[in-house]
């Protein structure tokens, strides 16, 4: 059989592009009033009057809270801490972190919510914002809208606004570093290359993520979103929507019984409100966090048509399926995982407040003469050098003794008494002697007594070694 004449086979449907990236469409927040959203400002205030305010406060005729990097000391109010100290800067991060591992599991993404940075300023953004442009219908008629001299205006001064809090805020984290009475003293053109540097870097930040990204940082930057969900299981309390009682959704109203709907009506509010464009319907999903704004949207509405509080609220997934009362999701708070976090959280944090509470505020750091091991005197005796470091964590003078002791014979040469300013590094030499028959040939083994004067507490005992020849 010959073949045909047209053997090429038919052409198919033309290929559809796949993108891998979601198109982003910009999220249009509606005001909410309720509870949570006044739980929410309460820490706006709280933790932007504690950043601002900060550096403002005084203590013993200094900032208060400075982390000095040109002298290389921390003060935290009444505590001088120096880069020996490093150990405490560890123990606050763990117990950040046990923290977080602890109230993520008990109530899910609460820092999120309402202390994250991200979620502050952008709350303070859109604060700006609302006021400015209006309500959330208004400010999408005027996206949509061409540019008129009104739209100018309005932009115009929203982000001027934006940038004016944005610059301050930069301002204020590099006075957390340098002294803020200097960074006043130097302005405006006296800063130094770091100081414009950071500033101007944070405002940058500052201004993209509160004002363009929002949502897009929990989404797709903030890497606590992507692994918040090992540190959940069914008896964390999230939001949650409750389907079995909301499903099939439909408009109702007030007082007329429709038993074919549940107790949705379908009104959007609670998409609307949320600050991440997510529907909480669609179950638990990594982009919320925690924030209560669909909470305070679905209540009132409850109200409204004469239906129960509690359609979205902070349950857990057991309590959905099991049908859990108040008292029982309390109960199952307390789990094995609550347990050792609380208990792990609690003696490391009781470690650090008992280490620090009995901090000698006297560092030491004895250096041997690497120059010359060790050398005869006119006398006849073995003598090395020293240089001790002297760090002195008080804010006041002090005067400290100095001893030597280890081998038989043993004394300083010279002057024994020290003194060292407020919360100073002060360097000293000293000549150490024995006699030539006190000790073995190559290393010995000895202690330096620092004490400080009418402070018989504040004292270091330090080792060191003596070489004879």
């Amino acid at each position: 059989m010959e073949p045909s004449e047209n053997t090429s086979p038919k052409p198919g449907p033309a290929p559809v592009p796949v993108s891998f990236y979601e198109k982003h469409k910009k999220v249009y927040i509606r005001d909410v009033k309720g509870w949570w959203n006044s739980w929410r400002w309460a820490f706006v205030w709280f933790t932007q009057i504690l950043f601002y305010g900060l550096p403002w406060l005084e203590w013993n005729g200094r900032q208060a809270v400075l982390f000095h990097l040109a002298e290389r000391k921390f003060y935290l109010f009444g505590l001088v801490l120096w880069p020996q100290d490093v150990f405490y800067l560890a123990l606050l991060l763990i117990i950040s972190a046990y923290a977080l591992f602890l109230f993520t599991a008990v109530a899910g993404r609460l820092f999120c919510g309402y202390a994250c940075p991200q979620t502050v300023y952008s709350e303070l953004f859109m604060w700006v914002e609302n006021r400015l442009e209006g309500d959330r219908s208004a400010r999408m008629k005027l996206d949509k809208g061409p540019m008129t001299a009104r739209k100018f205006r309005l932009k115009a001064v929203k982000h001027a606004i934006w940038i004016s809090i944005a610059l301050w805020s930069g301002f204020t984290l590099v006075a957390y570093f340098t002294p803020v009475s200097e960074l006043l003293a130097a302005l405006p053109y006296n800063l130094s290359g770091w100081e414009l540097f950071w500033t101007f870097f944070y405002a940058g930040f500052f201004y993209m993520q509160a004002g363009f990204l929002r949502e897009q940082v929990c989404k797709y930057m903030c890497p606590y979103a992507r692994f918040q969900g090992v540190m959940f299981d069914p008896d964390t309390l999230v939001i949650t929507y409750d389907p079995e009682r909301g499903e099939p959704r439909g408009p109702r109203k007030k007082g007329v019984d429709t038993p074919a709907l549940g107790d949705c009506v379908d009104c959007g509010l609670c998409v609307a409100v949320c600050p991440t464009g997510i529907d909480i319907r669609n179950g638990i999903q990594y982009e919320c966090i925690g924030c209560g704004a669909c909470i305070d949207a679905c209540d009132p509405v409850m109200d409204k048509v004469g239906l129960p509080r509690g359609l979205i609220r902070y349950t857990t997934e057991n309590a959905l399926a099991k049908h859990f009362t108040s008292k029982d999701v309390v109960g199952h708070i307390l789990r094995p995982r609550i347990i050792l976090y609380t208990v792990i959280l609690t003696a490391i944090t009781v470690a650090a407040a008992w280490s620090l509470a009995t901090r000698v505020p006297l560092k030491v750091d004895v250096i041997r003469d690497r120059s010359l091991l060790a050398r005869e005197a006119d006398d006849g005796r073995i003598e090395n050098v020293y240089n001790l470091k002297i760090m002195n964590t008080t804010e006041e003078p002090k005067r400290y003794s100095l001893a030597v002791e280890g081998m038989d014979g043993i004394e300083i040469v010279g002057e024994r008494i020290v003194e060292v300013a407020s919360a100073e590094n002060h360097e000293v030499t000293i000549v150490v002697r024995v006699p030539p028959e006190s000790g073995k040939k190559g290393a010995n083994t000895i202690y330096f007594d620092i004490k400080a004067q009418n402070h018989d507490k504040i004292a270091v005992h330090e080792k060191a070694s003596f070489l004879m020849p």
